[in-house]
């Protein structure tokens, strides 16, 4: 399986972004949790700031677009195949960055996605 990067990872139980490690995990996939928290998420330890992280086939959005553009360089330097702008981080500016460098734009859930089989 290929890794997600999950910007916007906590360690409140109640969030999406934790259900998405709990699910990415329970389906195989391997996760990078990065995000302002401090802790672990699925045994993986949640990474702060914009660290170097190994190749990344897709990031899965848990940040509004309010607090995304701080994170544009980083997620272009990133090149995912993919970013996944689940419900709530849909934003135009980081759409657009994304597929001037042919990174795949998905406006979905994560969670749904994996439940159908479709990611």
């Amino acid at each position: 399986m290929k890794t997600t990067l999950i910007l916007g990872a906590t360690t409140n139980p109640d969030r999406y972004a934790y259900l998405a490690a709990e699910r990415l995990t329970r389906h195989g996939h391997e996760i990078i949790p990065v995000g302002i928290k401090q802790g672990s998420v699925q045994g993986r330890p949640i990474l702060n700031g914009k660290p170097d992280v190994p190749e990344v086939d897709t990031v899965t959005l848990y940040v509004g677009p309010r607090h995304q553009p701080e994170y544009y360089d980083w997620l272009l330097r990133v090149a995912p195949r993919r970013i996944i702008f689940n419900p709530g981080t849909e934003n135009v500016e980081l759409m657009r960055l994304a597929r001037e460098h042919d990174i795949e734009v998905v406006a979905g859930c994560t969670l749904v996605m994996l439940a159908a089989g479709s990611y």
